[in-house]
């Protein structure tokens, strides 16, 4: 029985104990939650299952591992699940998104914090989930205090004079064909019966492994006539790779660039002939008809309209001529001057070999892409930090001596607190970095499967983007504290339970 007249025992302080009990309960509750959702979105699980009744074996990854952490906390385990109050167990469907929500949102926040207004770039891509839905995502990536490559999955996009569109390079090559498809009908229906063919071998094991016989008896004739040679690595059956999958140097690629530019230049001036009798060649051995190349050319399957032009013109003019020149085009179009040069000047950088790409040249005229950060006078104060870098980095300190990249070039610099003094330089080599990872890295960081796959095939968008964020950075994720993500939850709307 209570003693009014103690004041320990008052109304007042009995309401406050129990307040006080029941909000201790209630984050109780609510840590045990956010730390399942945690290790669910650090590894890309998802949260529900098939059937989440009591009884069921099968109630996902969420409630289970909230059971099975009750257990192991006897003190957590009375106040969860079938021991909170039912109208507020913080387990429901729309709880988890929520958690999901202010834990991608604190994740963000402590990028952005991290950023601190500094340089960014934005990596565009389109990702196709498992139930082939196009998706658009942005990815930023930014250099921090560290020196170190850091990144944000977000939805921000601002103008800047000195902001660079570059595509990945091998992605840009294999624009080149399919614009070149588009652009020419015999190209383009090529590659249609190209397509066909492989979809007719590829659908089918049987035909896949018949196609695969033939071709090893084809093999073994041509090794015993010595048409072909034997040798590690020669001869192997390959598929197509995915533009990303191959990390190329900068510099050996614009150089390969140049190159095949003239390569087809000297191909159309001189290279028909040739190419004539080799295909001649190919036909006469694999018994396919060759038309006569000083009769009329029909377009189509017409026999009564001729083109006018013999079937050696159309080959050599309309189709190798026009293919090679479309190609050029494509390729001066997509790898324009301004490309090139902060391509160049990016792998001129590059300390491998003890900076052996270094050029002065190129790396000035990397700067001047950037007008508003190289002004005329901190051109000229960067040409003379240039030429007492390279000595510097060249002098044998072993701090500089094995760098294996640009990243580690920047990381290099501030331990060694450097980046004040190169400060400039130490500027372009952010700037690089941040667009190096656009034109090397493309497509391999948009991928949407590991989150939506065919556990979670009608996962909406929003819930997505959480999820991915926290997937993608869950090494910043990591380090956000539950109370932060506890004060987001709670300011999000009115709940039931109170701190």
């Amino acid at each position: 029985m209570l003693d009014l007249s103690n004041h320990h025992q008052s109304i007042q302080v009995v309401i406050d104990k129990h307040s006080q009990k029941v909000k201790y309960v209630y984050r109780m509750r609510l840590e045990a939650s956010i730390d399942v959702s945690r290790l669910l979105l650090q590894y890309g699980l998802p949260f529900r299952g098939h059937d989440e009744s009591e009884s069921s074996i099968n109630q996902g990854f969420f409630l289970g591992l909230l059971r099975w952490h009750g257990d192991k906390h006897p003190d957590v385990g009375k106040v969860i699940l079938e021991n909170a109050p039912q109208n507020d167990t913080l387990t429901c469907p729309m709880i988890q998104k929520d958690i999901a929500n202010a834990c991608a949102k604190e994740t963000l926040k402590a990028i952005i914090g991290d950023l601190n207004g500094d340089y960014f770039g934005i990596l565009v891509d389109e990702s196709k989930d498992i139930s082939h839905k196009e998706q658009m995502a942005l990815v930023l990536r930014f250099v921090n205090k560290n020196g170190e490559i850091n990144g944000l999955k977000t939805l921000i996009m601002k103008d800047s004079p000195s902001a660079y569109y570059i595509h990945c390079f091998a992605h840009q090559l294999q624009l080149t064909l399919v614009a070149i498809a588009k652009k020419h009908l015999d190209v383009e229906d090529f590659f249609d019966h190209v397509s066909n063919v492989l979809n007719v071998v590829g659908g089918s094991f049987k035909r896949r492994d018949l196609l695969r016989d033939h071709q090893a008896k084809k093999l073994e004739q041509l090794f015993e006539s010595g048409e072909v040679q034997k040798g590690q690595g020669l001869h192997q059956e390959r598929g197509l790779q995915r533009p990303g999958d191959t990390h190329q140097d900068i510099v050996n690629a614009v150089e390969f660039l140049n190159i095949t530019k003239k390569r087809l230049q000297d191909m159309r001036e001189n290279g028909w002939e040739s190419l004539l009798d080799d295909v001649s060649s190919f036909c006469d051995v694999h018994d396919i008809l060759i038309p006569k190349l000083d009769e009329s050319y029909f377009p189509g399957k017409s026999k009564r309209k001729s083109s006018g032009v013999s079937y050696a013109h159309h080959l050599c003019v309309e189709v190798f001529f026009v293919v090679i020149d479309v190609q050029l085009q494509e390729l001066n179009d997509r790898f324009d001057v301004v490309s090139s040069d902060l391509l160049l000047g990016m792998g001129s950088l590059n300390p491998v070999n003890s900076f052996c790409n270094f050029d002065k040249g190129k790396i000035m005229t990397l700067a001047k892409c950037y007008p508003s950060e190289f002004d005329d006078g901190k051109i000229r104060d960067l040409s003379y930090q240039l030429d007492t870098f390279i000595i510097h980095m060249r002098s044998g300190n072993p701090k500089f001596s094995n760098l294996q990249g640009i990243r580690d070039l920047a990381k290099a610099l501030v331990e060694a607190n450097l980046a004040e003094t190169y400060s400039l330089v130490y500027l372009l080599v952010k700037l690089t970095l941040i667009l190096l990872l656009l034109t090397t890295r493309g497509e391999s960081i948009f991928t949407m499967k590991h989150i939506k796959n065919e556990v979670r095939n009608s996962i909406g968008n929003q819930y997505l983007n959480d999820c991915l964020v926290c997937y993608i950075e869950r090494d910043v994720f990591r380090n956000v504290s539950n109370d932060v993500i506890i004060y987001r939850f709670q300011n999000m709307k009115t709940r039931r339970g109170q701190l």
